[in-house]
């Protein structure tokens, strides 16, 4: 055991002396190694951690390295570091960026408004990462947004090009309607059980696949607040259909960044559901048909989404959706990151519940609720004390079938900034 967190420390520092000495542009990022416990179920790990980020201009690479070793027989967890988990992301930009990349865990991937996929995430499990694919390109009159979920096996692939039509007939500098964009999206999941609906003892396998059409202008566009008004009709082919309407605005005053979207649903059909490709597909994917196949109420809903960030370093997000005859539709997604605004303490949070029944049921942790929790305390310039908390699910090998996980990390972690 002594030899292995020597020779991990030894990593760290290789890993730092050789990355800061690396020629060219100045790169910029940080190094985090850490030595602790995880407590997974009733199962205690010593936990050997390695999260390198790196970024040289719009180019930038994340890596999450653990090495779980069992506490009564010194065993190493292999399958933690399988179909390389480690890897959490190398991209090329942002989203929102003409050219975005990005190739690894998709964190909470959108597609056009997010009327058909919104924070959807292609790893459920920390235990069962995967490695997907965006790419994202603007050629200025035309363009598209794509994304791909698991390179290892079959999964969920999206695509939506869109146009700008009056920016080929050279009037894209008229107010309001210069800006006018069409798109389409079509995103399907490859795996035969994804479209699986039940009906007594017949089951019909197929794949599922969602088409749609959006249209937007931006009303204003000044250098502190712009805003932009949408529509989008959406088709679950051999299932329901339904529209939304939205409107988003973004605010920049000093120190302060707003960004709020308000978007209400409407024109709904059986067997319709919006944002189907959402932060719990992957959990849910073969069973999801089977509910559209039993809804046979039609029903408006709203959504909206506030996100602030506050010099700079404090940033809070919180979104919720809800159906407006339907008791247990509501979802929420709620993260905040204090960075560097509460001296020596760091908060990191994200929470996801759906099927919210009413406001108390809300925080309550179940099967519907997907929750990362993590405080540290940094003793000095470089040496942190954390402790973090994750609710999340593991993959039952046997049953293929996703089950709620708990885990516990309480760690003392290196941090080495370097560049900028």
């Amino acid at each position: 055991m002594k030899k292995i967190i020597l020779t991990f420390c030894l990593t760290i520092f290789i890993a730092i002396n050789s990355y800061s000495q690396l020629p060219g542009s100045k790169p910029g990022g940080n190094v985090e190694g850490g030595v602790g416990f995880t407590s997974i179920g009733d199962q205690t790990y010593y936990q050997l951690s390695l999260a390198p980020e790196f970024a040289i201009g719009k180019f930038g690479v994340g890596l999450d390295i653990n090495l779980l070793i069992n506490t009564k027989d010194n065993t190493i967890l292999w399958k933690e570091m399988q179909r390389g988990r480690f890897l959490r992301y190398l991209r090329w930009g942002h989203k929102g960026d003409d050219l975005y990349a990005r190739l690894g865990m998709l964190d909470y991937s959108r597609l056009g408004n997010g009327t058909i996929m919104y924070l959807y995430k292609n790893s459920p499990s920390i235990s069962d990462r995967k490695i997907g694919m965006e790419l994202d390109y603007n050629f200025g009159k035309f363009g598209f947004e794509s994304m791909y979920s698991d390179f290892a096996f079959q999964g969920v692939i999206g695509m939506r090009p869109y146009v700008k039509p009056l920016h080929f007939a050279g009037l894209a500098s008229v107010p309001v309607i210069g800006g006018l964009e069409i798109g389409t999206t079509f995103v399907t999941d490859l795996r035969d059980k994804s479209g699986r609906t039940v009906i007594a003892k017949d089951t019909t396998l197929s794949s599922i696949k969602v088409m749609g059409l959006d249209i937007s202008l931006p009303l204003t566009k000044l250098p502190v607040f712009t805003t932009r008004v949408y529509t989008d009709f959406n088709k679950i082919i051999n299932f329901g259909s339904g529209m939304a309407s939205g409107l988003d605005i973004n605010s920049t005053l000093p120190g302060v960044t707003i960004f709020t979207k308000i978007e209400r649903r409407y024109g709904n059909t059986a067997g319709y559901m919006p944002n189907y490709f959402d932060t719990f597909y992957e959990k849910d994917f073969s069973t999801k048909a089977q509910i559209l196949d039993t809804m046979k109420s039609v029903s408006p809903g709203t959504f909206g989404v506030l996100t602030m960030g506050i010099l700079g370093t404090l940033n809070i997000t919180g979104a919720y959706s809800k159906m407006d005859d339907i008791p247990e539709s509501g979802k929420l997604h709620l993260e905040t990151s204090t960075g560097k605004i509460i001296p020596m303490i760091t908060i990191n949070v994200g929470y996801d519940k759906v099927k919210i029944k009413d406001s108390k049921d809300i925080f309550t942790l179940d099967e519907r609720s997907l929750l990362y929790l993590s405080g540290g305390y940094m003793l000095n310039s470089f040496t942190r004390i954390d402790l973090t908390y994750l609710y999340t699910f593991k993959l039952n090998i046997s049953t293929r079938k996703y089950e709620t996980e708990k885990r516990v990390q309480p760690r003392i972690t290196f941090v080495f900034p370097f560049g900028g």
